[in-house]
Order: structure tokens, then C-alpha cells, then sequence
């Protein structure tokens, strides 16, 4: 995008008011974002959900939105700071898939948002230690099992550090997702490990430049993190946790939600118990239990899959891999795809059923079991 273009997506997230969704809804209506300051306030009301009110608050704050629109684009040129806007290709796809995404995301980071799977830790500020050390537990069996991971979270105290630091330990990527501008690192303590984190990793913040780490920023920083994720682990939360709000976000996402189960009665684990006995959560104790629920392969299986396929000949690993590609199919099917005898095939079909390389459904389905 040029720097036109983007100084108006910019200024618009600085007009008091204007939301994510209301912002799309004025780009959408009007075709840009400039368009959205070069439109008069008669035009604007008329506009669906703006009215006279906002069209006039657009009105009078756009030379001051544009004003500061400049000043963040100085900062994120001499810092090396990403904009990343929602109608690009580099916007993370799954946070655009999300209706309130931000329309601009700010990225200081090395890694590609829509490449690998995310899955987010969080939990409670004051984490047990047998929370602290599942936690440690469970990112680094991910780390054997699964390929391409990165670890989100939200840089705070507790299990979100926790996080961090076990994937940074493990040459692992992880992104944080904080509740101000990109020109700090709060709390500031956490200052450190947020630089190794752009290194491997990144900092993501929908906020500008200078924005404090107020309340109200924490709860919209949570819904970026589950908009992130392809699945969201909360690892302990009280009843009313902070993390609830991810797991609330995720939800609402359709994003699949994770719980560590805990003693009944203990605080920190009331939230996550919650979670799981309202089926707004499912419960995990291994990484086995989140291979299986996102259905992704383990290294092992990949591996041993690989050294399978390479010791069929040409014409079993043809069958394979159109089993592979389907649901199941039946002989005739086959037949057609791979325009070979029916003799044929029914005698290869069988030597690999022996094989246990595949496996017959009724209906005489043939289906790959690897």
C-alpha cells in the first residue's frame, strides 16, 4: 500500500468513535479511507450507524487524525515497525476472518503471521507452580511433535511470560500481543525478553504510538490473541480471570478452546473447571489431546507416512495418493481416475489392505488409513 493510502487508514484509527467494524463499514460504503476524510458531514450521516453525531466528530477530528497519522508514520519508518492492514495480503487471515479486527495491526517482527500454527497460552497473573511448570511441559512437548509452531500471548505477568520465555528457551517462535503502543514494553520488566521476542517472533499492538496500557486496552488486546490463534490454551484463571475474555473471544471466533483442568475448590482453577464443565472449553491434559482435537500430525506420524509411501512401487503410491485426496472411493471410481483394469486394481487394493496401508468402509469405499 502506498503512504497515502496508508496515512488515511492510519488517521482513521485515530478518530475518537470510530471502531473496527464502523471503520470497514465507512471504507466499504465509501471505497477508501481517504475517502472517508474527503466526504462532507451531510454525506457522511447518511451513512448506516454514523449519523449527525459522528459524521461531525469525523468532521472535526480528520485534520488532527491526519496530523498524528504523519507523526506515527515518522515513528514506525525510523523503528522498523510494520503496518499491517486488514484488506492485504500480509494481514494475519485469521484475525481478518474475526469482524472487530483493527483495520491497521502494528508488527515488529521477523515471521510471516500467516504461515505455521498458533496457539495461544494464557491464564492467570499469579499462576500455581504446578500451572507454570504444565505450561513449560506442554510447549515443549509441542516443540517434538509438532512442526512450525508459534507460542501467543499477551507479555504479561504469570503464565503469559511463562509462555514467552519456554519458547524463546526452545528456538521457538512467539508473539505478543500488547495493550499499548509499540514504543514501549509493559510491564517494563518484560522489556528484555520483548527484544529477543522481535528477533524470533514479533510484538503485535493495534494501538499507536504513546498509547498507555490503560484497562480498557487489555480487554480489546485479548481478542487479538484469540484472533491470532488457531487454538487457545487457558492454563489457570479464576472465575472472573481475564483469560475468560479470551476464551469468550474465541468462542465468539469459533476458534477452538483449550482448559487445564484443576482441584475443585482452588481458586486459580475455577475459571478453567468453569470453562469445561459449561462445554465452552475442552479439557487437556497433553499435547497428545491437542494433536488429536485440531487433527494435526505429529512429526512422528509425518515421518513414518514418508518412509511408507517411499517403499510402495509407483502404482500403489498412485492409489494412495488419490485415496489420500478423498474421503474414500470406490473401485469404479478408481477406474476412471487411474484408467486401469478392474483386475487389476482389485488385486492391488487387496495386497494393500494386507499392507495396512488402507482400509475397505461399507459400500466398498476404499479409504487410506496413513
Amino acid at each position: 500500500m502506498n503512504e497515502s493510502s496508508l496515512r488515511y487508514y492510519i488517521g482513521l484509527t485515530l478518530i475518537k468513535g470510530i471502531g473496527p467494524i464502523l471503520a470497514k463499514n465507512l471504507i466499504a460504503f465509501l471505497g477508501s479511507a481517504e475517502a472517508v476524510f474527503k466526504e462532507k458531514a451531510s454525506t457522511l450521516e447518511k451513512i448506516p450507524g454514523i449519523g449527525t453525531i459522528l459524521a461531525t466528530i469525523i468532521a472535526d477530528q480528520a485534520s488532527t487524525a491526519l496530523a498524528l497519522a504523519d507523526k506515527e508514520l515518522e515513528y514506525i519508518h525510523a523503528h522498523h515497525i510494520r503496518p499491517l492492514i486488514f484488506s492485504e495480503q500480509d494481514y494475519p487471515f485469521r484475525l481478518k476472518e474475526c469482524d472487530d479486527s483493527p483495520i491497521v495491526l502494528y508488527y515488529d517482527g521477523t515471521i510471516n503471521l500467516n504461515d505455521g500454527h498458533f496457539i495461544a497460552f494464557v491464564g492467570t497473573r499469579m499462576p500455581t507452580d504446578y500451572g507454570k511448570s504444565w505450561c513449560t511441559s506442554m510447549i515443549e512437548e509441542l516443540a517434538q511433535k509438532l512442526s512450525n509452531i508459534i507460542i501467543v500471548s499477551g507479555l504479561a505477568y504469570g503464565i503469559d511470560i511463562t509462555a514467552h520465555k519456554v519458547a524463546l528457551k526452545n528456538e521457538i517462535p512467539t508473539i505478543g500481543v500488547v495493550a499499548h503502543g509499540l514504543d514501549r514494553i509493559y510491564p517494563a520488566t518484560h522489556t528484555p525478553i520483548g527484544n529477543k521476542m522481535a528477533k524470533n517472533g514479533g510484538i503485535v499492538s493495534e494501538y499507536s504510538t504513546g498509547t498507555n496500557p490503560d484497562r480498557p486496552n487489555f480487554v480489546q488486546r485479548n481478542r487479538i490473541i484469540a484472533g491470532l490463534s488457531d487454538a487457545i490454551i487457558i492454563v489457570e484463571s479464576a472465575a472472573r480471570g481475564g483469560a475468560l475474555l479470551t476464551a469468550e473471544a474465541a468462542n465468539s471466533y469459533n476458534r477452538d478452546v483449550f482448559a487445564l483442568p484443576g482441584r475443585i475448590g482452588d481458586i486459580r482453577s475455577e475459571g478453567c473447571n468453569n470453562l469445561i464443565k459449561e462445554n465452552k472449553a475442552m479439557l487437556i491434559g497433553s499435547s497428545t489431546d491437542l494433536l488429536n482435537a485440531m487433527n494435526w500430525e505429529s512429526k512422528d506420524n509425518v515421518s513414518t507416512q514418508q518412509t511408507l509411501f517411499s517403499d510402495l512401487n509407483q502404482d500403489e503410491q498412485t492409489i494412495l495418493t488419490l485415496l489420500r485426496k478423498s474421503e474414500g472411493l470406490q473401485i469404479n471410481q478408481l477406474t476412471v481416475q487411474t484408467q486401469w483394469p478392474v483386475e487389476k486394481l482389485f488385486s492391488m487394493l487387496l495386497e494393500m489392505e494386507f499392507k495396512g496401508i488402507i482400509r475397505v468402509l461399507p459400500g466398498n469405499v476404499y479409504k487410506a488409513v496413513t
